[in-house]
């Protein structure tokens, strides 16, 4: 064999061999993501939505990743466990809770996980019955009439056809709930097949949204400065230069910390969601990357950082810090479906897995729109939802504030906004796969949208936004 051929067949084995670690390497980072996310779906859309894990499995799990395809996963019904395998090498489990819905059984015995005592069970608290004969937000009643409100039927109708309408197979919006409050009445609203008014749904990055709100009571109850260094326990050493990050800078993502925010492992965030035990000192060891306010950087990690505060905070004055949650949030303003999930530590997952009915969403939406005030009642600091929409410097469009999206533009151009159609005061909260709750203060008007979304590109919000606003009164 001539040399030159010789040395090209090694090097070419080189390669293989350095290909084939490359993806031994890359798929054991990755199945274990892949039978956790499954776990931890099938989970909580079992025992807290109340679907079919098989639909749900089908519809909403296997699409994330070709890689989920094969994993096999077992429901218990009696014991409320979802348990996911892959081939034999990886599994995951998941144990669902009542009061704080499922969690990844990690670093902790699930014997251990079910004797936390962080909530009560709901049982023990007293919750208001839903009264048939009001309207909502008061009462369960359905939709006024959308004339009755000056609103233009056969336009408002149009907007959902158009929300629900598919357009082709290859990228479907998968649009599964609409909701539409203009001036504090529910105008339209509008289900898929197999969904309905009393099922909770996962808001993902909705969740950021209510830990503001969290947030907001304890800056109301004189609890929390966010001005002041957060009490974040990694960082008290001296010399340490996350010492001087502020909650408000973990509010608005400018706290300077590496996170890899792009949901492909072995980023920070699949780390964090899925193999982490406490998620908060998973992205409080983040490296500091950039001076504090120095840069803007959509992080879940400051989210998760903020709800471990949150929950320290709301111990001191509670014995089970759910129950502070509950009691001045989501009772306050009619939010009876709404549970937040924990992670294996006990601490809420801000950034991410906070499940209620889309009328319930609403309602939060509602509490924005009112300035924090929910029936005469100040829910939130005066201040603190102009606070929360103020736009963060470092962000070069204004599309973001304190843990909600903006639509102010940028400042140098106004029309370069997040929504041209929209007006510049219009906020959100949003989640992955296009869950939003749209706030338009200036039209009165908060928007709901729930779908399983693969391709964000296959939904619209700046066209729903202007499909309901043609409806409004001129």
């Amino acid at each position: 064999m001539k040399r030159w051929l010789k040395i090209g067949l090694i090097g070419i084995g080189v390669v293989l061999i350095v290909m084939l670690g490359a993806v031994a390497w890359f798929l054991s980072q990755a199945l274990p993501v892949g039978t956790g996310i499954t776990a931890k779906y099938l989970c909580s859309s079992t025992f807290i939505s109340q679907r079919d894990p098989e639909i749900v499995y089908q519809e909403d799990v296997a699409p994330i990743d070709p890689l989920l395809k094969p994993v096999a996963w077992r429901v218990n019904s009696e014991n409320k466990t979802v348990s996911a395998d892959y081939l034999g090498l990886f599994n995951s489990t998941a144990i669902y809770r009542e009061g704080c819905g499922c969690s990844l059984v990690i670093g902790a015995t699930e014997e251990k996980m079910r004797q936390q005592t962080f909530y009560k069970h709901p049982a023990a608290g007293v919750q208001p019955a839903r009264r048939d004969d009001l309207p909502w937000p008061e009462g369960s009643q359905g939709p006024v009439d959308p004339a009755s409100l000056g609103l233009d039927r056969a336009k408002l109708q149009k907007a959902l056809d158009v929300a629900f309408g598919e357009s082709g197979p290859d990228k479907p919006k998968k649009t599964r709930a609409i909701i539409v409050v203009y001036d504090g009445r529910l105008a339209a609203e509008r289900y898929a097949d197999g969904f309905h008014k009393d099922m909770s749904l996962l808001g993902w990055s909705m969740s950021k949204s209510v830990t503001n709100a969290l947030v907001g009571i304890q800056v109301k109850n004189r609890w929390l400065d966010i001005k002041a260094p957060a009490p974040v326990a990694e960082w008290q050493n001296d010399g340490n230069p996350r010492r001087e990050i502020t909650i408000d800078q973990l509010l608005r993502m400018s706290d300077g910390l590496k996170f890899e925010e792009l949901y492909l492992p072995p980023d920070d965030t699949t780390r964090m969601l899925f193999e982490s035990y406490d998620f908060a000192a998973y992205a409080a060891g983040q490296p500091v990357v950039a001076k504090p306010d120095a840069r803007w950087n959509y992080s879940s990690g400051s989210a998760n950082i903020i709800a471990r505060i949150v929950r320290q905070t709301a111990e001191k004055n509670y014995p089970n810090y759910y129950t502070f949650i509950r009691d001045e949030l989501f009772h306050k303003i009619g939010m009876y479906s709404a549970v937040m999930e924990a992670d294996a530590s006990g601490t809420f997952v801000g950034s991410s897995y906070t499940f209620a009915t889309p009328r319930d969403w609403a309602r939060f939406g509602l509490l924005y729109l009112q300035d924090g005030v929910w029936q005469g009642e100040r829910i939130l600091p005066p201040g603190w939802v102009k606070y929360s929409t103020s736009p963060t410097p470092q962000h070069p469009r204004g599309e973001y504030g304190a843990l909600f999206w903006l639509n102010a533009g940028s400042p140098s151009d106004p029309t370069d906004r997040r929504w041209p159609s929209a007006p510049r005061d219009a906020f959100a909260a949003s989640g992955f796969q296009e869950q939003k709750v749209i706030i338009i203060p200036s039209e009165k008007l908060v928007l709901v949208r729930f779908g399983a979304t693969s391709d964000r590109k296959s939904w619209n919000s700046d066209e729903f936004i202007a499909n309901v606003l043609a409806a409004l009164p001129e």
